[in-house]
């Protein structure tokens, strides 16, 4: 591997010659994988037998999952690298908090925090690029959390919507990449000397609007995917300079080690840990409520007509066994539920709506694809448990023969034991709904 101009003498001094070599040896080693199992679904059957457990975590393992694979499209488990597990981890939010992703594609961070909540509480994932903020949100659907919404702005805008609001703010921030030159070598191509600082520059101006929107006694999780100290400890320095923080220990497991002059901080070398490169830190806020940072909040409000309402009232009385707690509200034809407590979103663009239940059609409710993936086979009333074989030819958008008559009407589609979506039988017909634009050939 050639590395850049200035990065190998750079961390040969940071780290010593002995330490410094063993770090950049690491790079000829291949990248590590991993993916977490999602606690929200009812079934594990699908987890692939080779999946090895990753020591000191709920839900990690190192391996690779196949996109085409029932735990994937199920949304049963989520790739995500082992060193970018260790953010949401820190993290641990407990059920019931306000919690802020505040640069959350593709979705890694947030499906984690959201494994922690249990559909409990909510959480904001936001995104300010269009594109990632489409990706975060098809992320979101297919992890089937019922308490989060995603939204594609600048945390100068955020910042107006939610003061003083959240209970937990995570910023995995933009950032140099070093951490993934081993994973994407064309993270490579961009790097400079000068180029940590300048990412630094923009990290404070991100983490001063996002401190704008913590609660008093609330918590901060800072993460970098780099090694840069620029990035890094001189992050943390400034945040304990300029605002009432306290350091807060990460702990250190799987070779993560202290970071350089804040012991509580936590690094992950690729020579050490078992995965690339991550920085993380862990605050609370000290600060004061002020009149001006906690003004009433315009509550969310139910946007539904009457007929509307019943429609849906029929659908949920007649196949679901449980009442979804939330805010109904309605965008054009299409109705979803929202977590509750949030304010106003209106001034905000909005990427996941919360939880699509369905859409109206000529005084009709049809169920979403993304409630089907959301709710678990206790909570509907009828399913249809498809084989292996069954599956792949529902993935590429086939029909599926039964083996015995059923009622007509919908039922909750089962793959590995969890839900892909709601589809209408008739007879002895299993209808495809699987939506087009993720449909997969068959072989």
């Amino acid at each position: 591997m050639t590395f850049p101009a200035g990065f190998q003498a750079k961390y040969l001094a940071l780290l010593g010659p002995e330490e410094g070599q063993a770090f950049l040896d690491s790079f000829k080693l291949e990248a590590e994988s991993g993916f977490r199992v999602n606690p929200l679904k009812a079934s594990q059957s699908a987890l692939p037998e080779s999946a090895q457990p990753m020591p000191g975590t709920p839900w990690g393992y190192y391996g690779k999952v196949a996109g085409s694979s029932t735990a994937h499209v199920t949304g049963l488990v989520y790739s995500q690298e082992p060193a970018a597990q260790m953010v949401g981890q820190a993290a641990e939010p407990q059920p019931g908090l306000k919690v802020l992703d505040l640069a959350a594609a593709p979705g890694g961070k947030s499906t984690h925090l959201l494994s922690y909540l249990d559909n409990q509480g909510l959480l904001v994932a936001n995104e300010i690029h269009p594109k990632r903020s489409k990706i975060l949100a098809e992320n979101l659907e297919r992890f089937g959390a019922r308490n989060v919404v995603a939204t594609n702005e600048s945390p100068e805008r955020l910042a107006q919507v939610f003061p003083a609001y959240f209970d937990l703010i995570v910023l995995d921030a933009p950032c140099s990449g070093e951490g993934m030159f081993r994973k994407q070598a064309e993270a490579m191509d961009y790097w400079t000397p000068e180029y940590p600082s300048q990412c630094a520059a923009l990290q404070r101006e991100i983490l001063e609007q996002g401190l704008l929107m913590l609660k008093p006694g609330g918590t901060l999780v800072y993460s970098t995917c780099t090694w840069a100290p620029e990035e890094n400890e001189d992050i943390v320095a400034w945040l304990l300079e300029h605002y009432p923080l306290t350091l807060l220990e990460v702990p250190k497991l799987n070779g993560m080690v202290p970071g350089l002059s804040y012991p509580e901080t936590a690094r992950m070398y690729p020579q050490h840990f078992r995965g690339e490169g991550q920085f993380v830190a862990k605050f609370r806020y000290e600060g004061q409520e002020t009149e001006s940072k906690s003004r009433k909040f315009k509550p969310l409000k139910a946007k539904v007509t009457a007929e509307q309402l019943k429609l849906w009232q029929d659908f949920a009385a007649s196949h679901l066994t449980v009442t979804l707690p939330g805010v109904l509200q309605t965008f054009g034809d299409h109705l979803y539920l929202l977590p509750e407590g949030l304010p106003d979103l209106g001034k905000l663009r909005i990427a996941h709506k919360g939880l699509h239940l369905g859409e109206f059609k000529k005084k009709r409710f049809e169920p979403s694809f993304a409630l089907g993936l959301a709710l678990r086979p206790d909570e509907t009333v009828s399913q249809v448990a498809l084989s292996e074989e069954q599956v792949t030819r529902y993935l590429a958008g086939e029909t599926v023969d039964l083996a015995e008559d059923k009622p007509n009407g919908w039922y909750q589609v089962l793959a590995g034991g969890n839900g892909l979506g709601f589809a209408k039988v008739t007879g002895r017909v299993l209808k495809n709904y699987y939506p087009k634009g993720l449909r997969l050939r068959r072989n």
